[in-house]
């Protein structure tokens, strides 16, 4: 947004209801996340209200009288947009624009706004917008106020929605288009990922909450120059770079898009040529911000939605990031306290890489007969090939091995 544009002020809603499934609810911790969420997109959260229900009401989500309460706080702060924590109906969406007489979004769409204002690369731009139509779709009939918004603001970037409500099948073909773009994307990671198993170079994954620091991280151990912002959603195209974590071992490292509380499946399923990298990873760094009290239910957050994409089983380092900004720590039984701002516990957390890689990589001289061919065909297929030397008796190799290559060929190993 241009600094010299009047932020939109907008007043906060949620509700927490005893039917809700676990995670629906809103409460105060949520509520003060769409706070920062709102201030992301460029707006300034002006008011919030909190309510509780035995169930949600059918046709305006919080019932009439709340509605004309909001309406009154909305009138007193001039606020001409309602955000709520909760995803809504699109008959409700409808309903509540026209009792309140503002715009209203809920969670999904201010997050799917974020990331339409945060995507940079062609790849980036791609998954925000099918991500947008596969929101749009289901909602064409109940998005009023803010699919008529032409002058722009919170909700109204991307895909031109002054079309989206007479061409449902224009949408349709659009979304069939950007699924095929990106699933050429998905090739060519594939075809990447191959190259880089070539290499015998494993790939460390950074994963978080948004905002862990996860950016910063990867600057620190590899000077990357990623720009690093304290906001939400600052990272969306991911970055790969080489780190060399001890004399035998280099890793890629990759940094990801942040994952929060209540993240639109819709989202999640656009970002699969990105996520999808998880799945292939050969450790995961799971950054914490340990300074947030929140922090445990972001990490199960996180664990979630890894879980989701098929990579829970891959080994993990826990990386308790902001150490520096804590008056005292919490007791932790696993994984490396550590500040991505002052690279405090920068050794231990390169050693904790290397010992999840379950590597235990050596650097050794063999001498393979010439008897025993197939030794040397595995050396070239699991191990780093450093130099070969064809003496007398045999072929004297120099390669780093792993634990399980060097306890099959141990007998080889010379001085």
């Amino acid at each position: 947004m241009n600094e010299s544009q009047e932020k939109e002020k907008a007043i906060l809603v949620g509700l927490s209801c005893p039917v809700f499934k676990p995670g629906e609810a809103a409460d105060e911790a949520t509520l003060a996340e769409l706070e920062a969420l709102v201030e992301t997109a460029g707006g300034e959260p002006v008011a919030s209200v909190l309510q509780n229900r035995p169930a949600p009401d059918a046709r305006t989500f919080i019932g009439e009288g709340k509605c004309e309460e909001i309406r009154a706080l909305a009138d007193a702060h001039e606020a001409a947009l309602i955000i709520f924590d909760n995803e809504l109906s699109p008959s409700q969406m409808h309903n509540l624009e026209s009792l309140t007489g503002c715009t209203v979004l809920d969670r999904s769409a201010l997050i799917l706004d974020i990331f339409a204002q945060r995507a940079r690369t062609g790849e980036g731009k791609l998954q925000v917008e099918l991500a947008q139509y596969q929101y749009i779709l289901p909602r064409l009939s109940g998005l009023g106020r803010a699919m008529s918004r032409l002058g722009g603001g919170i909700g109204t970037r991307g895909p031109g929605e002054s079309k989206l409500e007479s061409d449902r099948r224009h949408i349709r073909r659009r979304i069939d288009k950007l699924r095929g773009e990106l699933e050429r994307v998905r090739q060519v990671r594939a075809v990447q990922r191959r190259q880089r198993k070539k290499t015998e170079l494993p790939l460390a994954a950074i994963v978080g909450y948004t905002n862990a620091g996860k950016s910063t991280l990867l600057n620190r151990l590899t000077g990357a120059g990623v720009e690093a912002n304290d906001r939400l959603f600052d990272t969306l195209d991911p970055t790969t770079r080489k780190k060399r974590i001890s004399d035998t071992q280099e890793v890629l490292l990759s940094d990801t898009v942040g994952f929060i509380r209540k993240l639109p499946h819709h989202l999640v399923s656009a970002f699969k040529a990105t996520l999808e990298e998880l799945q292939f990873a050969d450790i995961l760094l799971h950054v914490v911000d340990i300074s947030d009290p929140e922090w445990e239910i972001q990490a199960e957050t996180v664990d979630k939605v890894i879980g989701q994409l098929g990579a829970g089983h891959i080994p993990r380092v826990m990386v308790y990031n902001k150490a520096d900004k804590c008056e005292t720590l919490p007791h932790l039984t696993d994984g490396v306290l550590f500040s991505a701002r002052t690279g405090e516990g920068t050794e231990a957390l390169l050693q904790a890489m290397e010992a999840a890689l379950g590597r235990g990589r050596h650097e050794v001289t063999l001498l393979i007969p010439y008897s025993d061919g197939a030794v040397l065909g595995t050396l070239h297929r699991e191990a780093e090939v450093k130099s070969v030397e064809y003496a007398e008796s045999g072929t004297l190799v120099t390669a780093v091995v792993d634990e399980k290559t060097f306890g099959r060929l141990r007998g080889y190993q010379v001085e």
